[in-house]
């Protein structure tokens, strides 16, 4: 299920009801918050292989807590955000979530970067009856624990409803793909949601002509794209997280071969963005730095905001896109929920959170279905001279975007 553009708009003007709008306006009537820090614990992949895109993730946490202190903080407390380096190792984010739990006593808990580091931190949320509310989790299936709620949209089903939703958009192309080809890390998340595109192609009659997996941290893509190239899909599902989708198209390159139509599941947005190769890569998205998603007063702050603290540190992109934006709503969720029950009793917000819908940059989000999913928000970006934006569906593209195929517009 989608939310509908016209209400996602329309609802922005509620945004604040519970202290969420003019996020960064440092508003004169803002009390400074006193009294002991409410702190708030997890782990990111500030190092390591997926540290490209933990360090979106970082930056948009120190915005967020930032402002919140501004607006007075958490029930009139000071927020602090204890944050540690997993190194992009799942075994010592659970190692760090027992420090922060036993040895830091933080108040509340927020998720790591990626699958494999949040199902170890929810399995020491659940040892501790914390609740964790995390932004990346790829396999609502092993979400198991009633009391961890996602703030990446996917739905209860990705492994279905995302295949499908990129293969509704190729179908609109001028050169719609008659054959695929699957290649993909082993990474759980991504993997999982590339099984599920082969059932999905099947379905739609697309002719698998090459299946392929590496395990994660592989560094030579030269035979996978010798591979590609002598299979020659119309369209490659590329199963890749962080910078993988960089490299295969780095190997592609230099064996110049171009595909028609390629995908990447979890790419690390500013690098793909800054190779040449990469014109005409799709991925999905839940949010991008255009119009209609800034259309809402609180994105388009953040989106300012961001910018400009991006472009101080000195990140290759400054654009908010679904990770920044993921990372952004988890801590709306956390604000959402501490306001609404007055207090930080993990259980009193674990249950407000399953029977209501919070607010947030990407629309509302509810945690009702399977594993606290509810509905896929999501959408197909795609790179277009240098900047990611959406194709799909029309009514959320960007304004004058279009899915393009290899110099083709549709």
């Amino acid at each position: 299920m989608s939310i509908d553009r016209r209400s996602f708009v329309a609802a922005a003007s509620a945004f604040g009801a519970l202290g969420t709008g003019a996020l960064f306006s440092g508003t004169a009537a803002a009390q400074q918050p006193s009294g002991k820090p409410i702190r708030v614990g997890g782990t990111l992949a500030l190092t390591g292989p997926l540290s490209a895109t933990g360090l979106v993730h970082k930056l948009t946490g120190e915005i967020y807590v930032e402002s919140l202190n501004q607006r007075g903080g958490l029930l009139g407390r000071p927020v602090e955000w204890v944050l540690k380096d997993d190194q992009s190792k799942p075994d010592l984010a659970r190692t760090l979530y027992e420090q922060l739990v036993t040895a830091d006593k933080v108040d509340l808990l927020i998720g790591p970067y990626a699958t494999g580091a949040i199902l170890s931190a929810m399995g020491v949320a659940q040892r501790y009856n914390k609740t964790l509310v995390h932004h990346t989790f790829g396999i609502p299936s092993l979400a198991k624990y009633d009391q961890q709620f996602p703030a990446w949209s996917l739905g209860p089903d990705p492994e279905k409803t995302m295949p499908a939703m990129v293969m509704d958009a190729l179908a609109t192309s001028p050169k719609p793909p008659k054959t695929i080809a699957i290649v993909t890390s082993k990474f759980p998340s991504v993997h999982f949601v590339a099984l599920g595109a082969r059932e999905v192609a099947k379905q739609r009659g697309l002719k698998e002509v090459l299946f392929l997996e590496w395990d994660f941290g592989n560094r030579d893509f030269g035979p996978i794209a010798g591979r590609l190239k002598e299979a020659n899909p119309d369209f490659i599902w590329n199963g890749a997280i962080g910078l993988e989708g960089n490299q295969l198209l780095d190997a592609m390159k230099k064996i110049d071969y171009a595909p028609l139509h390629h995908f990447y599941h979890v790419p690390a947005p500013a690098p793909m963005l800054k190779a040449p190769e990469a014109n005409g890569a799709l991925a999905t998205t839940i949010f991008e730095d255009h119009p209609p998603f800034t259309d809402n007063p609180t994105a388009a702050e953040f989106v300012k905001v961001y910018r400009e603290r991006a472009a101080k540190a000195g990140m290759p992109d400054t654009a908010v896109e679904t990770q920044a934006a993921a990372s952004f709503s988890a801590w709306q969720i956390i604000e959402a929920a501490v306001v609404a029950t007055k207090g930080i009793d993990d259980k009193a917000m674990a249950t407000w959170l399953r029977a209501n819908k919070v607010d947030t940059i990407q629309g509302k989000l509810r945690f009702n279905e399977r594993g606290n999913f509810g509905d896929d928000l999501g959408k197909v970006k795609q790179v277009q001279n240098g900047k990611w934006v959406v194709v799909w569906p029309k009514e959320w593209a960007a304004p004058g975007a279009k899915l393009q195929t290899r110099g083709v517009t549709s």
